[in-house]
């Protein structure tokens, strides 16, 4: 076992638009695919954007780039743009690399692919240590990227984790053509790329943890306007929400209804590090709240939602029995394939199938509907046939 301070990673940290020309240069006259990260401050900061982002590439060495300072991506994006990049959880670092003009035409995902692999853990030091026989500290992995000057520690760590990325891929394929995996991973891969970021959802609000235990209109109009001032206040001050003042003391404050600033003052469970110092701040929205004649009612019912399935036994028993029938076939197909059950097919799709099975339920139909919701093609050529005979000894 290599331990990771035996290895003495070299990277260049780029952090103006000549620096970066010249990574770009570097990077085109390398060769085989491309080990991209990229860190966040998560937690910390309003929004999702990167911080930092890095690049390996055989023949071409390790950069770090700084997008607060380097100006436009364009010159890296079209260096390696035609090029594999290698990413760990891809659906993490996506959507932060294209809002700086970065989107891969092909990827490998080695989180994705260890859980294909069937591996215990996936996380990005664990199977580096599996295949790799190299220890990992992942000491920076939670830290505040967009502080700056950033330690040089934290580099080393950023710039180590992407360097590895080639070697590791080469690792991981051997495994998926050993267990004749590699095709499911290339349209899992596939849809990852593909897929389409969440659409922003038209009440946020509603999404505060715990906010589910407001019941009358009155508390939830309360909810919405404290949620409304705290996140003008976290996109003012660039602070993720949370770190202002938590969603339970949102929901707690809404649920108790102080009848004064004071009241408000000394609630116990209204707690964050601006729940005093913005008092005046929250009792006006507590108040926009209590005033209001826009009273929101219960959340609306997403028109294509279906029950859910843990009261189907009661309610809806033909259908509990098609989805404990097929699930079992299905989880006794993931433990041969040595696979979750959820990457050899979502737990959602087989759920809507069970609910709502296509009539004859053959495996042809059984696979056109899940394809319908977004079942890539070697999940069907598995599942459907399963599910299909789940049904069919039912009837």
């Amino acid at each position: 076992m290599v331990d990771q301070s035996e290895l003495d990673p070299t990277w260049t940290l780029v952090t103006d638009g000549a620096q970066l020309a010249d990574a770009a240069d570097a990077l085109a006259e390398g060769h085989g695919p491309v080990g991209v990260d990229a860190e966040r401050a998560s937690g910390f900061r309003y929004g999702s954007e990167a911080y930092l982002v890095q690049l390996h590439r055989r023949g071409s060495g390790t950069f770090l780039f700084d997008p607060t300072t380097v100006g436009s991506f364009e010159p890296i994006a079209d260096a390696i743009r035609e090029e594999e990049w290698i990413l760990h959880a891809a659906s993490q670092d996506i959507p932060c690399l294209d809002e700086l003009g970065m989107h891969p035409e092909r990827i490998f995902d080695t989180e994705l692919a260890a859980r294909l692999l069937g591996m215990e853990r996936v996380g990005l030091g664990a199977i580096v240590e599996s295949l790799l026989g190299i220890k990992l500290e992942k000491a920076h992995s939670a830290a505040d990227w967009s502080q700056r000057p950033l330690p040089g520690s934290w580099l080393e760590y950023a710039a180590l984790d992407v360097a590895l990325l080639p070697d590791l891929r080469d690792a991981v394929e051997a495994n998926l053509e050993e267990q004749g995996k590699t095709e499911f991973a290339r349209q899992e891969f596939e849809a990852v790329r593909t897929r389409e970021f969440r659409p922003k959802v038209g009440e946020p609000w509603r999404r505060l943890s715990g906010g589910h235990a407001l019941k009358s209109p009155r508390a939830l109009a309360l909810a919405r306007e404290l949620w409304v001032a705290r996140d003008a206040l976290a996109r003012a001050r660039d602070v993720a929400p949370g770190r202002l003042v938590p969603d339970a003391s949102l929901v707690a404050a809404a649920a108790a209804n102080p009848r004064s600033k004071g009241d408000l003052a000394k609630l116990q469970t209204f707690r964050g590090r601006a729940s005093r110092s913005e008092i005046d701040l929250w009792w006006e929205a507590i108040m926009r709240g209590k005033t209001t004649e826009d009273l929101p009612g219960p959340k609306p019912r997403d028109p294509d939602s279906i029950p859910h399935h843990r009261g189907w036994a009661q309610r809806h028993p033909e259908a509990a029995a098609r989805l404990a029938a097929a699930r079992a076939g299905v989880e006794a197909e993931a433990e041969r394939q040595g696979m979750p059950i959820e990457n050899l097919l979502t737990p959602e799709h087989l759920r809507r199938v069970a609910w709502q099975p296509p009539q004859p339920a053959t495996p042809e139909a059984i696979a056109l509907r899940l394809k319908e919701l977004g079942a890539r093609d070697w999940q069907l050529g598995i599942t459907a046939p399963i599910i299909s005979a789940a049904f069919v000894d039912l009837a």
